[in-house]
């Protein structure tokens, strides 16, 4: 983003335009930071606010690379720490890569008490990482004093425990505090009264909150209230009152509420004066008292390095003794004199000088977003503190000897440190499979290189897929991948940038997609080597079928996703807990058919629209049509059989479309003129013919009424550029579709007129059919085909044959494939038009390019900052899973860095399920029978009986029935054998098969049971 034309460069940021908006971009590509100390946590906040766009970033720091970093750094080489390297001199050149429109410049200046601050007037925004309280406070103080404040965040991490601080000044106002989009409320009803109630269309709750405010448009009766602004109460979920109306005129029908966003002011008090009565974000609320416990502790570390001039030593039980003290003192000292948990301040003390990457990396991602805020105002400011421990990681290691956390003098001294050295070694030989490459999965590379995951000698590997190729858009958030990547595979890119983090580390990657197609590749023997699965994608599909081969093959789980700012983490471990599968979101609602073909009453309605005739014109009939003649070669044939009576499935759409095909860019231009005509005017007038404007319903109510909008005819106006638009990248499609080139001059104005001023556009002629109104009715699969239009198609095709217009070449077009990244194809154009225009028939408000590509390309809003932040806490997570920790330790979180909200929660307990008699199992339990070779179904529904206790009614193999009593001809199976029943391939050792029971009462459903694994023949133990 250039500053000076300001102009947005969509290719790279569009996934971030859509969570930040182009103004805060705007604000954002204008914006000065200063970061001081490019340690673990340092080098995290650097990556996240380069990627997303800032103007300009100073990196400070006075230390030399040593060991330690290359452990918690991922910018540092081997040949920094060689060369004794400044630690900004030896990151800058590989952070100012990360976005070349970022100016990033390094300081190693020394800064402490006595330094002059003016400098920092140049920037908007202070982050402060490894510095003192003391330094903090002085720096925090001059920042605050400015007008405008500059902005001052500071973060630490320190071992398993963590601190962010943010002061914006005494007011800091916020234009937009969630990012949400407006909401916009159908109306059926509004009372004549005080309060008036307000109440919305049935089976649509208004998802609304007291005190928001709203306007109104398109009211019928009660017209005054059109263009007001009103502060709601919430009655119900499907109601609001909104003061008095009862002096206003009756409500007739039909209106619609928008949301009104209104700006927020936000007060900040200075870190001196939050230390002794800080305000904290409580992240897990079965420990509600913890930050304030973290608070103290932390504070006591910071008192401990200035009385000593040193760090607590590590594991020293003498030092946590000492912190202790020092710990109850400062609690007197503060506002609520909060309890000291003498276990928080030892577990600091013991693990001080360490540090704990993916910590770092999810308070990076969280810091960052907040530096966002500063630049930008847009979202909801931290107010003030927020603490993350992970003291469940080192809890269980209480018994654990001091001498496993001393250093080694290798990279992992720094995670050592913290977690040990038996844990360190499981992390090295550790056989992890990554599902996916993108954005979380360059952030999880990025924090297996530092953990040392798959480095051991004899074992561990890190595989890794991802079927995708880099595109532009990738690099404002996938930070392993540079402009010279585009067009290459994420996955072999992806592993050569992380073995330039840790070049010990083995990766196998491969460009396969995870699905039924590749279980030979990814069969049950490979998930049976993998220690554990992480899935870093995008879609739920992919994600319950990956859930499905864990469960199956018995293999922990860390899943986790994002959606512009808010994001999810959830862990899966054998035995402990619930699967992915366990819980179902709602599926999405479908716009009805009939919304879409007749009654839009909002912009997502006629993008869909707009979308479905891309697909259908460009996409779908011509597929159609190329496989049509791919089974029939010659329109000659064609004909010889349509006249004998023989009936050809498609074969009148196939015809009409070759009679119609266009042969020139004139033809084309006149096709676009005739759809425009149709699909923008007879569509209104053939709705109004078949329903006038006063049609009343059988209880007297007015057909047209909320959410249903009457049509209008839209004029054609050559000199509109919206219908000029349209013209155009229709034309350019149908002649892609139909192979017709076209030159630069086609595309004239003078040219595209003349061709239309000439064009006869056929008249309106109403007609009798029938217009779905039933919402619950679907699209019919396919429309009958007339006797009278065989008998046209059969002239039409002799026409055709008689005027050499169905050669080789006539019985070919070029199906397109919808891409919403290139702008230069026009696919995005004719949406856009296409949408906008039946927008305008109908009098909604229409959506611009950039919303309309967003909804019609089905683009997840994304920033780095989330994607960091859920990564880092998958990685945490995945130290827990390695040390096999109990069901308590392991946490899922759900997080919006917008509000910001952060919430640990645990993991849900397995589920046991009843059969009967004491019989019970969960999802992880699975019954194996071992067989032979003459096994028959008898004999393994014995088995099963004498094994387990209880007799299987019926046996299913996936999809296939192999045995339900009362289906005719199954009793006779129960003679067949196994081999014969299920018919494996030679390879195939066992198959999973479903079995259920009988129930205790006659009329009940059958009792589901664990899957059964049927090993064809009795393994060698």
């Amino acid at each position: 983003m250039a500053a000076d034309s300001m102009e947005i460069d969509d290719a790279l940021y569009s996934r971030q335009r859509y969570v930040l908006g182009d103004t805060a971009m705007q604000k954002m590509a204008q914006s000065h930071v200063f970061l001081s100390g490019i340690g673990g946590l340092g080098v995290e906040i650097a990556k996240n606010i380069i990627l997303a766009g800032v103007k300009a970033l100073t990196v400070h720091d006075t230390k030399h690379c040593t060991k330690w970093d290359l452990g918690i750094n991922f910018f540092i080489h081997e040949d920094d720490v060689t060369s004794q390297r400044n630690r900004a001199e030896a990151t800058l050149p590989r952070i100012a890569e990360l976005n070349p429109y970022v100016h990033v410049a390094a300081s190693t200046v020394p800064l402490d008490e006595t330094t002059d601050l003016t400098f920092l007037k140049h920037y908007q925004c202070v982050i402060l990482t490894e510095v003192s309280l003391l330094l903090q406070k002085k720096i925090n103080d001059f920042c605050h004093a400015q007008q405008p404040p500059i902005k001052f965040i500071s973060a630490d991490v320190y071992g398993v425990c963590s601190r962010l601080f943010c002061d914006f000044g005494d007011e800091f106002e916020v234009l937009d505090t969630t990012g949400e989009e407006p909401k916009e409320i159908f109306i059926s009803n509004i009372t004549q009264s005080n309060p008036g109630i307000v109440t919305c269309l049935e089976n649509h709750p208004h998802r609304l909150e007291t005190g928001q405010f709203l306007t109104f448009r398109e009211v019928n009766g009660m017209s005054c209230l059109n263009g007001s602004t009103h502060q709601i109460t919430v009655v119900s979920p499907y109601s609001f009152s909104i003061g008095d109306t009862s002096e206003m005129e009756p409500y007739l029908h039909g209106g619609i509420a928008v949301q009104v966003k209104t700006p927020k002011m936000y007060y900040f008090e200075q870190l001196e004066k939050q230390i002794t009565n800080p305000l904290c974000l409580v992240p897990d609320f079965s420990k509600p008292e913890a930050p304030l416990q973290i608070h103290v502790a932390m504070l006591a570390l910071n008192h401990f390095q200035e009385n000593f001039g040193r760090g607590p030593n590590i594991g020293c039980l003498q030092d946590a003794e000492e912190m202790l003290k020092i710990a109850i003192s400062i609690s007197e000292t503060l506002e609520n004199k909060p309890q000291v948990n003498g276990d928080v301040v030892k577990w600091l003390s013991r693990t001080a000088k360490g540090f704990l990457p993916p910590l770092a990396a999810a308070v990076g991602g969280v810091a960052s977003q907040e530096v966002l805020k500063a630049v930008t105002g847009k979202f909801s400011p931290l107010q003030q503190w927020l603490y993350i421990d992970v003291l469940d990681i080192v809890t269980p290691l209480e018994k654990v000897g001091s001498e496993e956390f001393l250093p080694r003098g290798d990279r992992y001294d720094a995670l050592r440190a913290c977690i040990g050295d038996s844990l360190c070694q499981k992390l090295h030989d550790l056989n992890v499979f990554l599902v996916g490459c993108g954005a979380i999965g360059c952030e999880m590379l990025k924090n297996f290189a530092l953990l040392g995951v798959g480095t051991g000698q004899d074992k561990g590997l890190v595989t890794i897929t991802d079927p995708d190729l880099i595109e532009k858009s990738n690099l404002n958030r996938q930070f392993l991948f540079r402009p010279h990547h585009i067009q290459k595979p994420k996955s072999y890119t992806a592993a050569e940038a992380t073995l330039n983090i840790n070049p010990y580390i083995k990766i196998d990657s491969d460009i396969n997609k995870v699905c039924p197609a590749t279980e030979n590749t990814y069969s049950d023997e490979f998930y049976t080597k993998q220690d554990v699965i992480v899935t870093a994608l995008d879609n739920v599909e992919a994600r319950r079928y990956i859930d499905s081969r864990c469960v199956a093959n018995l293999r922990p789980l860390i899943d986790s996703g994002t959606m512009g700012t808010k994001g999810h983490t959830e862990v899966i471990v054998p035995h402990l807990t619930e699967s992915y599968n366990s819980h179902r979101d709602p599926p999405e609602e479908e716009i009805p058919f009939c919304t879409l073909k007749s009654f839009p009453a909002a912009i997502e309605h006629t993008i869909q629209w707009a979308r479905d005739k891309f697909e259908s014109s460009f996409s779908h009939k011509p597929s159609l049509f190329n496989k049509f003649w791919q089974t029939y070669p010659s329109a000659e044939e064609v004909l010889q059989r349509i006249k004998s009576g023989e009936s050809l499935e498609g074969c009148f759409h196939v015809i009409k479309t070759l009679s119609r095909r266009p042969r020139s860019w004139t033809q084309c231009v006149e096709l676009a003129r005739v759809k425009f005509e149709k699909y923008f005017s007879h569509k209104a007038l053939q709705l109004l013919h078949s329903f006038p404007l006063d049609t009343r319903l059988k209880d007297g109510s007015l057909f047209w009424q909320s959410p249903k909008r009457p049509p209008f005819p839209v004029k054609f106006e050559f000199n509109d550029p919206l219908h000029y638009g349209f013209i155009v990248s229709t034309a350019k499609l149908f002649a892609t579709v139909y192979c017709v080139p076209f030159t630069e001059k086609d595309l004239s104005e003078e040219t595209i007129l003349g061709i239309i001023s000439s064009v006869k556009v056929p008249e309106f002629r109403p007609s009798n059919k029938v217009v779905q109104t039933d919402e619950t009715a679907r699209k019919p699969d396919h429309i009958p085909v007339s006797s009278e239009d065989e008998r046209n198609a059969i002239f039409q095709l002799e026409k055709s044959i008689l005027s050499s217009e169905a050669l080789e070449t006539d019985l070919q077009m070029k199906p397109i494939s919808f891409e919403k990244d290139d702008d230069s194809n026009g696919h995005i154009d004719f949406v856009t038009a296409a949408s906008n225009l039946r927008a305008k028939m109908y009098n909604i408000e229409p959506a611009d390019r950039f919303k309309t590509k967003r909804i019609a390309g089905k683009i997840i809003p994304a920033i780095a900052t989330a994607t960091a932040a859920v990564s880092g806490l998958v990685a945490l997570e995945l130290i827990k899973v390695v040390g096999g920790y109990p069901a308590d330790a392991y946490k899922n979180c759900f997080l919006n860095l917008a509000i910001p909200i952060m919430v640990f929660t645990e993991t849900a307990e397995v589920r046991r399920t009843e059969i009967r008699n004491g019989i019970s199992f969960t999802i992880w339990d699975r019954w194996t029978i071992y067989g032979k070779e003459d096994f028959t179904l008898l004999d393994f529904i014995n088995a099963v009986r004498e094994k387990y206790g209880i007799e299987p009614t019926m046996v299913v193999q996936g999809v296939k029935m192999l045995y339900v009593p009362v289906m005719p001809g199954h009793i006779k199976r129960l003679k067949l054998t196994m081999q014969k029943l299920v018919k494996p391939s030679a390879d195939k050792k066992y198959v999973d098969l479903t079995v259920s029971f009988a129930p205790e009462t006659d009329g009940e459903e059958d009792l589901p049971g664990p899957p059964v694994r049927y090993y064809f023949v009795q393994e060698d133990n």
